[in-house]
């Protein structure tokens, strides 16, 4: 399983292309163009007419915040991740003990999770409003196809393998966030361009190079093999999923600096954990082609 993250995409596109009451402009308590209204100071509707007790309570009252007003926060962002990374795990790790059981479900488990999580992610991709419940199905597929894909690794090159992918993902996670955090690493409208085209074509010849395996005119890793051009072309999967790290903390950045509505952060922390599995299976590709 390798492609790309078509998740950013759908919400950079989204939050330029939908307009709510209030969105992208100051938040609630911020000063205007003549500074603070009566509502925005208070965060609560002032009426006309009311006694001085009434007035001055309202005044006390603490202003709105993101969670009031139902906009996406970090905080929102970050459980929804963790909760979803949690789901990935616990689909991973059953079905890795369902395949040391019977190591006759390795294939069924990793094309069920493979093509499962292909078909949800398309038909999610086409849906104007994403039930809640469709990203913990994309999450628990998504943990299968690992648990059966990790399971594979390690009876074949070793569980120190899967180990080293799992604590080099982990790294260039953090990496990435710290380069872009401080701004060494820049996501600008032309590098999300270039990007989109990039990942649309390594994910339409990682699609070409899935059906070609499975129908026996290549074997191994695919194209390349173990040899320089297979591990070149891991490589640059390595470097497509770590950017699109990057694109996704851009995409969290914007959706909680514009106030976006708050039924993004599921979308957001979904595409989040997209880019982490993602990486994951690169990695550890690179890793097994090197072994090799």
């Amino acid at each position: 399983m390798a492609g790309g993250n078509p998740v950013f995409d759908r919400i950079d596109k989204q939050l330029q292309r939908e307009r709510y009451a209030g969105f992208g402009t100051p938040q609630r308590g911020q000063q205007g163009p003549t500074g603070p209204t009566q509502a925005a100071t208070t965060g609560y509707a002032v009426q006309d007419t009311g006694t001085a007790d009434q007035l001055n309570d309202l005044y006390a009252r603490q202003a709105a915040g993101p969670v009031d007003t139902g906009r996406v926060t970090l905080d929102d962002v970050i459980v929804k991740s963790l909760v979803l990374f949690a789901l990935t795990l616990v689909g991973a790790g059953v079905s890795w003990f369902m395949v040391d059981a019977n190591p006759g479900l390795i294939s069924p488990l990793w094309l069920g999770g493979m093509f499962g999580t292909l078909i949800l992610g398309f038909a999610m991709m086409f849906m104007k409003n994403i039930p809640t419940p469709l990203y913990f199905v994309y999450s628990a597929l998504q943990g299968v196809f690992l648990g059966a894909f990790s399971y594979f690794l390690a009876s074949a090159y070793g569980a120190d393998l899967v180990l080293t992918a799992v604590v080099a993902t982990l790294c260039v996670f953090v990496a990435m966030y710290a380069g872009y955090a401080t701004g060494l690493i820049k996501v600008t409208e032309k590098s999300r361009r270039i990007f989109v085209f990039m990942i649309a074509g390594y994910a339409l010849f990682s699609i070409v190079q899935v059906v070609l395996l499975m129908t026996g005119v290549i074997d191994g890793w695919g194209f390349g093999g173990s040899g320089p051009m297979g591990i070149g072309l891991s490589l640059l999967g390595v470097g497509l999923a770590s950017y699109s790290l990057a694109v996704d903390f851009d995409s969290i950045d914007n959706a909680v600096r514009l106030g976006a509505p708050q039924k993004y952060s599921w979308l957001l922390a979904h595409g989040l954990i997209v880019s982490v599995v993602w990486l994951y299976i690169e990695i550890a590709r690179l890793l097994a082609r090197l072994r090799d």
